[in-house]
C-alpha cells in the first residue's frame, strides 16, 4: 500500500507540473466551475420562487443534491475523463503493452495515472455547497449526518468509477468507443435532480438499471438526515459488487487484447 501511495503521489505531481505550464487553464477552470454552479443554483431557484417543491425536496435539501452532483462532476473531470481517454489511446496505439509490463497493477495505473486541474474547482465547490446547505438547514445538520453523508457520497464515487471503467473496458474490443466519457457525463447529469422528481418509468431506470439514485439522491438524503440505514447498506453492497464486477470484466477483457508486438 505504501508503494502504491508513493507511486500515486509521483504520478499526480508529474501531472500537476505538466498542467501548471498553462496556469491560465486552471483560472479558466475555476471560473467555469463557479459559473456553472451559479447557473445551476439560479435555475433551480426559479422552481422554488412560488413555493414549488421538486420531488418533495425543500430548497436546502435540493442544495445537497447540487453539492453532490458538483463533487461527482469534478471527480469525473479530474480523474475519470483524462484517464479513461488515455486508456482508449493505449488500446488504439498498442501502448498498453508497456503498461502491462510495469511492476504495478495495470488497472490502478490506467485509472489514476493522470490528474487534471479542470476538475479540482468542482471537487472543492461541491463540499463547500454541502456545508453551506447544512448550515442553512432547519435545524442545522449535526456532525453525524455529515459523516454518514460523506460515506454515502464516497460509495457513490466508487460506483461512478466502477461503471465508467466497466464501459471503457469495451474499447479493448470496440476501439471506436473511445469517447465513452460522454456516456459517463450523461449518467452524472441525470443525478442533478432528486430521483423522486422524475416520472415513474425514469425512476425505475435510474434506480434499478443505472443506479443514479445512489450517486446523488442517497448521499443528499444522508446529509439532510432523511436517509434510512437500508439505503446506506444497499449503497455499500452495490459499490462493492460493481467494483468487483468491473475488476473481473477487465481481467476477462485482457484475454482478448492483442498486443502491438504479437
Amino acid at each position: 500500500m505504501r508503494r502504491y501511495t508513493r507511486t500515486l503521489g509521483r504520478l499526480w505531481s508529474a501531472s500537476l507540473f505538466a498542467e501548471m505550464e498553462y496556469r491560465t487553464n486552471f483560472v479558466v477552470a475555476a471560473l467555469n466551475g463557479i459559473g456553472t454552479l451559479a447557473g445551476t443554483i439560479f435555475t433551480l431557484s426559479l422552481f422554488y420562487r412560488d413555493g414549488f417543491l421538486i420531488g418533495g425536496w425543500v430548497w436546502t435539501q435540493a442544495l445537497f443534491i447540487i453539492g453532490c452532483f458538483t463533487f461527482l462532476d469534478g471527480f469525473q473531470a479530474a480523474f475519470l475523463g483524462p484517464n479513461f481517454q488515455r486508456f482508449s489511446e493505449y488500446i488504439r496505439e498498442g501502448t498498453l503493452d508497456f503498461v502491462l509490463l510495469k511492476p504495478i497493477d495495470s488497472q490502478f495505473f490506467v485509472s489514476f495515472r493522470n490528474l487534471s486541474l479542470w476538475g479540482i474547482p468542482n471537487l472543492v465547490l461541491g463540499p463547500l455547497l454541502i456545508l453551506y446547505a447544512g448550515f442553512r438547514n432547519d435545524p442545522p445538520v449535526p456532525l453525524v449526518d455529515y459523516l454518514v453523508g460523506a460515506l454515502a457520497l464516497g460509495l457513490g464515487t466508487v460506483m461512478l468509477y466502477a461503471m465508467g471503467f466497466f464501459l471503457v473496458t469495451f474499447t479493448i474490443w470496440f476501439v471506436k468507443l473511445w469517447n465513452i466519457t460522454i456516456a459517463l457525463q450523461s449518467i452524472i447529469q441525470a443525478g442533478r435532480y432528486p430521483i423522486s422528481s422524475y416520472p415513474p418509468a425514469y425512476r425505475f431506470v435510474l434506480t434499478y438499471l443505472v443506479p443514479v439514485l445512489f450517486l446523488t439522491t442517497v448521499p443528499a438524503e444522508a446529509f439532510s438526515g432523511r436517509s434510512e440505514t437500508v439505503w446506506i447498506l444497499g449503497a455499500a453492497g452495490l459499490a462493492t459488487g460493481l467494483l468487483l464486477a468491473c475488476r473481473l470484466f477487465y481481467l476477462f477483457a485482457l484475454r482478448s487484447y492483442t498486443s502491438a508486438s504479437s
